[in-house]
């Protein structure tokens, strides 16, 4: 058997099968996730990524590869989660420029395709790691160009695109010693690889491949993974506009030349109506995606510029009552400001408490996210757009978080910009430090510099034995992180907490906050709260309910 060219229908089971072979291995590469705290999430953030990307290629069907791979990218970039997410959304976001143009590939043209999205998905890392999905990406690509310089058969070069991706994928503990000193391969590369692997097995016409051979103890880590709903996140209610809209304009002459297309203009015209709006455009057609209340008026503006094709109209309320059992919406929805502000600041965190501390202080929004279920691009888009601001800051609160952060800030229109911070200490204290009469650039660099004043601690249980950075951590022991590295554990977990505060606090430390999670007793959080004015007569004390899941106590340190 041999293929010398693909078209959109073909690629579009490729895509398919790959969303569904990740979908399946999803637990499996949240288990390879090299800390043994329990939110290992990389399966889960690539898999809800791919799923995204993948319905949006299933519900175009053109016959023009192109355009497919284009819906592709559409798709990915709206549903990136994590930093595995967006980096999986700009390999195929270069993957689609570089053949977005063409009604069918070759060997050449799709090797070259895999090539462009490397290039683009490194330059989108600010600091490349070698031994990551990058490496992956780079070494599959680079064999994948040298076979098609020879081999016109594309099932040949795609073979050896996942050939050398499984060899890449071994090698990751050789660049990364953490993955050597576990015994696990790196967790972004086998999402990757499984993705072409289900490439490949379309194109051959085969059934999905085996799971991957695991490490020897890697169906209890898969078991010991936690997860929850992706839809039980959200009420019902907090649906603002509720139809998700999607259609395309086939431009006609007359009308346009009454009404000249302007993707800028066109862009900012739907806005008015919605939220989550994506549009994409070429000299002939205008792809368009947007939440609104008022799906006719929409549709109507659209016709202005030709006549409608591939409409699609959904109830989002109805979907998500399905979907997680609700009935009626138990609250109304949060609207938009009635005035727009000239600043918002948008934060992400995980617990009730957190939330509310996070708006006592300053937010104008908080995403209910992080942890086991990072927010996408198109969750921080909606927040930002309902936080109706003229200028907006976000602040992600988690390393995982960041790089969606910036993409939603690269795509949402508006003058908005990401303080990277990787902690929800480290957002207090970017929050605290924001002037609304500075300006942007101002609060940008006062915000980031204020990330570096605040210690973060975190106690956590192990969902596995392991050794790390010469700490030796037993399953359902607890764990103290200081600043995010496994610095003790115990199985105690107040004397894991007083341990980790003896590690932070130091002579220059005036103020501790606790933030304590759902799994805490009074009790206990008292007896950690006297430990610190016993043994710290000069520091402050702070105390929280954070309400928050997987992490008991939360501590920053300034």
């Amino acid at each position: 058997m041999s293929i010398t060219s693909l078209d959109g229908k073909k690629f579009a089971e490729m895509v398919k099968m790959g969303a569904n072979h990740l979908s399946v291995n999803a637990d499996m590469v949240d288990a390879l996730n090299v800390f043994p705290v329990p939110d290992g999430d990389t399966g889960t953030n690539m898999n809800l990524s791919m799923t995204s990307g993948a319905k949006e290629v299933q519900q175009q069907s053109s016959d023009h590869f192109g355009q497919a791979a284009a819906a592709l990218s559409k798709g990915l970039l709206m549903g990136a989660r994590g930093n595995s997410g967006v980096i999986l959304s700009q390999l195929f976001r270069g993957f689609t420029k570089a053949i977005e143009q063409q009604p069918v590939v070759d060997s050449k043209q799709l090797a070259h395709a895999f090539e462009s999205g490397m290039q683009t998905a490194y330059k989108a890392v600010m600091k490349p790691v070698e031994g990551t999905i990058l490496t992956v990406a780079k070494d599959a690509a680079k064999k994948a160009v040298a076979v098609a310089k020879k081999q016109k058969d594309i099932i040949a070069v795609m073979e050896a695109l996942v050939e050398e991706g499984r060899a890449s994928l071994a090698r990751t503990p050789e660049f990364l010693p953490v993955l050597k000193e576990v015994g696990v391969v790196d967790s972004g590369g086998q999402g990757l690889l499984l993705v072409y692997e289900g490439f490949l097995a379309a194109l051959k016409g085969e059934a999905l491949p085996d799971s991957p051979g695991l490490a020897p103890n890697m169906e209890e880590l898969v078991s010991a993974q936690h997860h929850k709903s992706v839809q039980g996140f959200m009420d019902t209610a907090d649906i603002e506009f509720g139809y998700c809209t999607e259609f395309m304009v086939r431009f006609e002459e007359e009308k346009v030349t009454k009404h000249p297309f302007s993707e800028e203009q066109f862009r900012a015209d739907l806005s008015v109506y919605g939220d989550s709006l994506l549009v994409i455009s070429d000299d002939e057609i205008a792809k368009v995606h947007i939440h609104s209340e008022q799906p006719g008026e929409v549709l109507s503006y659209g016709q202005q510029y030709g006549s409608l094709i591939s409409m699609k109209i959904e109830n989002m309320r109805e979907q998500h009552s399905n979907i997680v059992g609700g009935d009626t919406p138990k609250k109304p929805a949060v609207k938009k400001p009635a005035v727009q502000q000239e600043y918002a600041v948008v934060t992400v965190a995980m617990g009730e408490g957190v939330s509310q501390l996070l708006q006592s202080i300053g937010a104008s929004a908080v995403i209910e996210g992080g942890q086991t279920m990072n927010p996408s691009t198109e969750d921080i888009v909606k927040a930002i757009e309902e936080a109706n601001a003229k200028k907006v800051i976000i602040l992600p609160n988690n390393k995982n978080i960041v790089m969606a952060a910036e993409q939603a800030a690269e795509v949402v229109g508006i003058d908005a910009i990401v303080v990277p911070s990787k902690t929800v200490p480290q957002g207090m204290a970017a929050l605290l430090a924001f002037n609304p009469e500075a300006t942007l650039e101002e609060n940008q660099s006062a915000m980031t510099e204020a990330l570096s004043h605040v210690k973060t601690g975190q106690i956590t249980f192990a969902v596995r034995d392991t050794n790390i950075d010469g700490v030796e951590i037993a399953k359902d022991d607890f764990m103290g992180l200081a600043d995010g590295k496994i610095v003790l554990t115990n199985p105690n977990k107040i004397e894991a907490a007083k341990a980790l505060l003896d590690h932070l606090i130091d002579e220059e430390s005036e103020i501790v906050t606790i933030i304590y999670g759902e799994d805490m007793e009074l009790d206990e959080v008292q007896a950690v709260s006297s430990f610190i004015e016993e043994n710290y007569e000069e520091v402050e004390v702070e105390v929280h309910n954070g309400k928050q899941p997987l992490y008991s106590f939360i501590f920053s340190v300034e």
